[in-house]
């Protein structure tokens, strides 16, 4: 199975008329899509201008071919109203050969990932799913670790998710793109039940189990804060992300 992700930049207020419009013009035209088994739209906990659409597929070839039709550019067009005008700056050459800037919309980011391991629940069973709530863990892993990593997630740390209240669904993935790249996936009947699994503490427990398969970077910033600095940020720290779902349904 294979998920993708789009991140989008929103205009917070849009939010209720984008949800409607995901409901009515997007989720129908992902449906006839062959492969395609869910979709849905999240907005960040802590960025309300931040969403990302997540759709699961049976297989890459699926993804590909759903990229490959032009559907993707076609509903990417049709929530242009939605996005935030936020600009990037593009620095570039003229035809005169001097530096010029130029304003361009920041564009949304696509990235597929490919499951290596799931908690055997049905995923996102109900209807509708906006009462859920889902958690994004990434995390580089150390070039040749991938493997072990794998299989203490199957071993270990999806046994004890299963026994954690209010966990639906635990997922582990693989950037297409870049294979030292995993992202665990939960989701949860609702914010309270990820907030008491966040104070528990079990989430740092079960991040020691795995710490050592990360990669240099993040190894080299727990030695100095085991040294007492704790200032260190690298590129490949544990990113943690929550996302309240807004709308969503299952095709299977």
């Amino acid at each position: 199975m294979y998920m993708r992700l789009v991140n989008l930049k929103i205009k917070p207020e849009t939010l209720p008329k984008f949800r409607q419009h995901y409901d009515e013009k997007i989720i129908p035209r992902l449906k006839k899509m062959p492969g395609c088994l869910y979709a849905g739209l999240m907005q960040s906990e802590h960025h309300q201008d931040e969403c990302i659409s997540m759709t699961l597929w049976d297989s890459q070839k699926h993804v590909e071919d759903y990229e490959k039709s032009g559907l993707y550019e076609e509903l990417l067009q049709g929530v242009q109203p939605y996005l935030s005008d936020s600009l990037l700056g593009k620095i570039q050459l003229s035809k005169e050969l001097k530096l010029e800037y130029q304003p361009v919309q920041e564009e949304p980011v696509v990235k597929s990932y490919a499951f290596l391991a799931k908690k055997d629940a049905k995923i996102l069973a109900q209807e509708k799913t906006h009462l859920m709530y889902l958690r994004i863990v990434s995390v580089k892993i150390k070039p040749g670790k991938m493997k072990e990593f794998m299989q203490i997630y199957k071993e270990e740390i999806i046994p004890t998710l299963r026994s954690v209240k209010g966990c639906r669904c635990a997922y582990l993935t693989e950037n297409i793109e870049d294979k030292n790249e995993a992202i665990s996936v939960t989701i949860w009947d609702s914010k309270e039940d990820a907030d008491d699994y966040e104070r528990s503490g079990l989430f740092d427990e079960l991040t020691e189990k795995l710490k050592h398969t990360f990669a240099e970077l993040y190894q080299w910033k727990m030695a100095l804060e085991k040294e007492g600095v704790r200032q260190a940020v690298t590129s490949e720290d544990l990113a943690v992300k929550y996302y309240s779902i807004v709308t969503g349904k299952s095709f299977q």
